[in-house]
């Protein structure tokens, strides 16, 4: 028999268990997305800066193919997990996302692109701050170190903004989810 402080502690120790396994998932399947969109931003900079012209196309397809990845994602991890990552609440936050920041950025905001450039990181890393609030400090420190280094290229990069940018935003995506999956 155990008495009751013994009961309580073991119950504590329980809940421990429970919130660090439930933390490591929502990690381990966060850090494939991020890796994924990691890389399609880096792709979406890296052909905007040779593409000049073809930024907007580019866009939509980096844009796309985060969502083809992200629902490639879910579809891989759920015989393991159990966790539907892509669903359709996912898919309607993505397009409310995409919604009212193009809304934002193109009707009233009219940005020109070195601005959209850093509206959309800046956009982005607003959305894993916050996250990082309820699903682990993680999201906070990546968020927060990819906005501080997305301002200073804005403000000091001048010509190699685009290559900045696919390496701060990108890469720190792809190194934010490596990182993550250590946790």
């Amino acid at each position: 028999m155990i008495d009751s402080r013994q009961a309580s502690e073991a119950l504590s120790d329980i809940n421990d268990i429970v919130r660090r396994v439930r933390q490591s998932r929502i990690y381990n399947l966060a850090s494939l997305m991020m890796i994924a969109w990691g890389a399609a931003v880096f792709a979406g900079n890296v052909a905007t800066y040779l593409l000049p012209g073809y930024g907007g196309l580019i866009w939509i397809a980096a844009n796309a193919a985060g969502i083809l990845g992200s629902f490639a994602i879910s579809v891989l991890s759920y015989p393991k997990t159990r966790v539907r990552a892509f669903d359709t609440r996912f898919l309607l936050a993505l397009l409310l996302y995409f919604a009212f920041g193009f809304f934002f950025s193109s009707v009233l905001g009219h940005f020109t692109p070195r601005q959209l450039g850093t509206f959309w990181p800046l956009y982005a890393m607003m959305t894993y701050t916050i996250a990082g609030l309820w699903f682990g400090y993680a999201f906070v420190a990546i968020g927060l170190a990819i906005s501080a280094l997305t301002l200073i290229g804005y403000f000091f990069t001048g010509g190699w903004f685009l290559p900045w940018m696919a390496v701060v935003n990108g890469g720190g995506l792809i190194l934010g989810g490596l990182w993550m999956r250590r946790n």
